[in-house]
């Protein structure tokens, strides 16, 4: 049966006017140019380089993450899934600026199903849910494999190199503590959790010390994060009750008993509106459309906290960001009553999207983990690579033709089937890859080129027929192939899928000089699926459609051009007078000129005053000059709205929908935009 994209209902259309309010806004205008020449380069980066950040700290998906510091430096990991090589291991001194240091694991085959054999796979399986620590010297991460026990990665250095063994059971989600009096304690399951002793080796648990720890309906959930603060216990989890919620457990004794704050933190989605999502995992894939209704559908969940060279507490966590995949974000940590809350004083369980950077002793220059574009120039792929599923070695070159990467093309049922696919994760909120492929290797039966990989899939191919070749778009949602003739000769293409994450819409084209793109086949509609637990991926593929091997295809770039690789899409207005208007019915508030008041925040004045709030969120206006009570931290959503946090209340201004009455009370927009917390404003002349 072929499943046809479904129309947008009238609650999907609030979502698209929430993204198209960026271009009303005039964020377009904004945007990084696309290099004339060369590969893009700037890719997105939290420092917005005045002593703030602005979630996430990756635009890219970074699930299950765990961090510990060890020393001056910050250690991160994540869940990697299918994806070889896998578990990433990152270093930053502030939290915010990361560098790729190595992986754990190269390759980990357990059988075809991790080779792609037998028309068996393990998408949604693999690698998930790390737990990293560290004890006298050696760096570990415990992370869970279906249809295994545990697997233990250890290093002296976390460069590598990692050594590998298996645990004797499997122990579903777990965080493992090293205690002060040297005994090491591992904490696993969901909403129950168990708690016991390992052995000295790490790879069993001591006879007689496993017990529950929870009733089933206590609050706490799945994904532990298990830590020793100031001689007490803590146990943060991450649960759905009603939406994702981060609850906490605290105890006097590592077994227990513990009692339970059910949110730490809770409801904060930035404003994300819940857009496309997988229905039941079906295939054909149907897609069930937006619902900007919905609360915490994105809600920051599973992840835990850190505490800095400082002596300030910093709280990390991931949310379902739509079809870019799940995200890791940064929060203040506010201790009230012995409990860590994400959030500031006044808004506890709340995020801010944007706020100081973490205290350092020494400024950290601007730093990413990967770089996006690739020459393929170098004898070994760059770190940002990973396979889907184990490759097959020997079927694929960057020696063969130097500076070209080679996939030689293996027989598959499918692209979702196909082996040697080299990924990378997409990045938000847009991104265009553009792959340069030469196709004159091509075999009859062989299609090669990018795709989107995620279920449902598209692929923008060049496929070799007895009668020459053909570019070639597949939409999974519709089972339909669109085929355009190559020019006469042409063997040299561009391949180009501009994705928009914010709209969930990407769009195809190619050409063969480079600079003159058609377009191709209708909009491909990418969405959140929990079948392979991953966000869309950006996919080099070459296969046999005729069920043999065939020849190769030589990739000679790609690159990933990022419109808005920072922090805001709009340039603060420092020194302007704007026109601020209520997004939802576009009704003017009032003109002020924009004073820096420093680390993004601002002062809005009107006349001879300035906008002020005092303790209780009331909004009014004061004459003299600005302090803190006409202090705003200048947020955008996700979409592009302003938002303004007052530092007095650590909450953010709205205009009452009914009333009109302006307060400095509000924990942050809904997905909706239906608060009146979410602004426009253009610039005017004065």
């Amino acid at each position: 049966m072929t499943v046809h994209r479904p129309r947008p209902p009238r609650l999907a259309a609030t979502v698209l006017a929430l993204c198209a309010a960026i271009a009303c806004m005039g964020a377009r205008a904004q945007e990084e140019p696309r290099p004339a020449t060369g590969l893009s380069t700037s890719t997105w980066t939290p420092d917005n380089g005045n002593g703030t950040f602005t979630n996430p700290l990756f635009y890219d998906e970074f699930s299950d993450p765990d961090m510990i510091r060890v020393g001056d430096w910050f250690y991160l990991t994540g869940t990697t899934m299918h994806a070889m090589p896998g578990l990433p291991v990152l270093r930053s001194r502030d939290l915010v600026n990361w560098e790729f240091l190595s992986y754990a694991v190269d390759k980990l085959d357990f059988g075809p199903a991790y080779r792609l054999e037998d028309g068996k796979s393990i998408y949604g399986q693999g690698i998930w849910a790390p737990s990293l620590r560290y004890r006298n010297g050696t760096f570990y991460i415990f992370s869970n494999v279906n249809g295994r026990a545990t697997q233990i990665f250890s290093a002296t250095d976390p460069r590598g190199p990692w050594t590998h063994r298996e645990m004797k059971r499997s122990l579903h989600d777990l965080s493992v503590l090293f205690d002060d009096d040297g005994k090491a304690w591992v904490v696993w399951d969901h909403q129950r959790m168990h708690i016991a002793q390992l052995t000295d080796d790490l790879t069993d648990i001591v006879p007689g010390t496993e017990k529950v720890l929870f009733a089933q309906d206590a609050g706490m959930g799945e994904g532990a994060h298990l830590y020793k603060i100031q001689g007490k216990y803590y146990i943060l989890s991450a649960n759905y009750a009603g939406g994702f919620r981060m609850p906490a457990a605290r105890a006097d004794k590592v077994d227990g008993p513990y009692e339970v704050n059910q949110a730490i933190s809770k409801d904060e989605d930035f404003g994300m509106a819940k857009g496309y999502r997988l229905k039941d995992n079906n295939t054909p894939p149907a897609i069930e459309p937006p619902d900007p209704s919905a609360r915490n559908s994105n809600s920051l969940h599973q992840g835990g906290i850190v505490l800095t060279p400082a002596g300030e507490w910093w709280g990390f966590s991931m949310m379902d960001f739509n079809s870019v995949g799940r995200l890791l974000s940064l929060s203040p940590i506010t201790w009230k009553d012995g409990w860590p809350y994400f959030g500031l004083p006044g808004n506890l369980g709340r995020n801010p999207r944007t706020w100081v950077k973490p205290k350092t002793a020494a400024p950290s220059p601007i730093a990413v983990p990967f770089a996006r574009s690739d020459d393929f120039s170098g004898t070994t792929l760059q770190p940002l690579w990973q396979w889907n599923h184990v490759p097959v070695d020997g079927q694929w070159s960057l020696t063969e033709r130097p500076g070209f990467l080679r996939l030689h093309a293996l027989p598959a049922t499918s692209f979702w089937q196909a082996r040697n696919s080299l990924t990378q994760r997409a990045i938000g909120p847009r991104s265009s890859p553009t792959v340069t492929l030469d196709a004159s290797g091509l075999a009859a039966g062989d299609v090669a080129g990018l795709a989107l990989l995620n279920l449902p899939y598209a692929t923008l191919g060049v496929e070799k027929t007895a009668t020459g070749l053909q570019a070639a778009l597949y939409d999974q949602i519709t089972n339909r192939t669109v085929r355009v003739p190559l020019p006469a000769g042409a063997t040299r293409v561009q391949l180009r899928a501009d994705c928009d994450f914010l709209t969930e819409q990407a769009r195809f084209s190619w050409s063969v000089d480079g600079k003159d793109f058609a377009p191709i086949g209708e909009p491909f509609t990418m969405v959140f699926q929990l079948k392979t637990f991953q966000g869309v991926r950006y996919a080099l593929f070459n296969y046999n459609q005729s069920g043999k091997t065939g020849g190769h295809a030589d990739f000679d770039s790609i690159d990933v051009y990022q419109p808005n690789p920072h922090g805001l899409m709009r340039a603060i207005p420092f020194g302007q007078h704007i026109q601020l208007a209520e997004f939802k019915t576009g009704r003017k508030v009032a003109p002020y000129r924009v004073k820096d008041m420093g680390l993004g925040r601002v002062a809005l004045q009107s006349g001879a005053a300035w906008v002020s709030v005092d303790a209780k969120g009331n909004v009014g206006v004061r004459k003299g000059s600005p302090g803190k009570a006409e202090s705003f931290q200048w947020i955008e959503t996700p979409t592009g709205e302003l938002v303004l946090m007052s530092l007095v209340t650590n909450r953010f201004v709205r205009v009452d929908p009914v009333t009109h009455a302006v307060r400095a009370d509000s924990p942050g927009p809904v997905p909706d935009g239906s608060d009146g917390v979410r602004f426009t404003w253009s610039s005017i002349q004065r």
